[in-house]
């Protein structure tokens, strides 16, 4: 494999590697379900994609590369559609989304 190709295939692993370790940081720190749900639905796609496409620059076997690029395609079509379905279910249950956290007011209040 030319130096070229490893280059371009480490960085795309590593900024995947990133966006998963953030993904995973922002559903722990968000404030509520619907901003976890995001934090981990989008950079849950975009660094597996990320790790993936660094995969495919690695593979010199045609039939593995394929196999690859068919997990790509599923994630990309899959982890968006079960997020939103997630989503969907949780407004029909009464999960409301919190629209405005005005942390002025909370603080002025709890200081009086």
């Amino acid at each position: 494999m030319t130096l070229a190709l490893e280059i371009i295939s480490w960085v795309f692993l590593i900024s995947g590697s990133f966006f998963a370790i953030v993904g995973g940081i922002g559903i722990v720190r968000m404030p509520e379900f619907y901003s976890r749900l995001h934090g981990g639905g989008v950079t849950d796609t975009l660094g597996a994609g990320l790790i993936l496409v660094g995969l495919c620059f690695q593979i010199s076997n045609g039939f593995i590369l394929a196999k690859l690029l068919m997990i790509l395609f599923f994630l990309m079509v899959s982890s968006p559609s079960s997020c939103h379905a997630l989503a969907r279910s949780a407004l029909s249950q009464g999960v409301n989304p919190v629209l405005e956290i005005n942390t002025y007011e909370s603080n002025r209040d709890s200081n009086s």
